[in-house]
């Protein structure tokens, strides 16, 4: 495993991209988000891949992608989407795995309509519940470091930084 990534899992909206964007501005990391790259390889947003290619494509890039970041990268704090983890069995070979742990009742309340939109698994907020219930239980297992993420943002930023100076 290279040591040198700090992998931020975490269910939908639960800030990973937020706080990974200011922790490596203030640091020598440099800051991915699998979902943006992914949208960038593919010319076309999250919420269209779903509807033109479905779910399974979707999770066969995030697998190409695990690839490509066990290969490449190296001194990244690195977003991943959602179902990064509970689809991709190596993401550990990546780096250190870090589960921004948020209550799912927090997650929505945090977001808008227009981030709701942008997230094509939120359409049914029990199924989301189900899925969030789901995904807990492998986000915990599969963590090598459990952050409460139930917090403010400056707070959390100095978490995560305290972790990053632990490598």
């Amino acid at each position: 495993m290279s040591a040198t990534n700090l992998v931020l899992i975490g269910f939908m909206g639960c800030g990973k991209s937020s706080v990974g964007k200011l922790v490596a501005k203030d640091s020598s990391y440099y800051f991915l988000d699998t979902d943006s790259m992914i949208e960038s390889a593919e010319g076309q947003s999250i919420e269209k891949i779903f509807k033109t290619h479905g779910e399974a494509y979707f999770r066969q890039c995030e697998k190409e992608m695990v690839i490509w970041l066990k290969s490449n990268v190296s001194g990244a704090i690195i977003s991943t989407g959602g179902g990064m983890l509970a689809h991709c069995d190596s993401l550990n070979e990546v780096g250190k795995i870090i589960y921004l742990k948020v209550p799912f009742d927090v997650i929505i309340s945090r977001m808008n309509d227009e981030e709701l939109g942008k997230r094509p698994l939120f359409n049914d907020k029990e199924k989301a519940r189900k899925m969030y219930e789901d995904r807990d239980l492998k986000y915990t297992q599969k963590a090598d470091l459990i952050i409460d993420a139930n917090t403010s943002l400056a707070e959390l930023v100095l978490k995560l930084s305290h972790e990053k100076t632990s490598l």
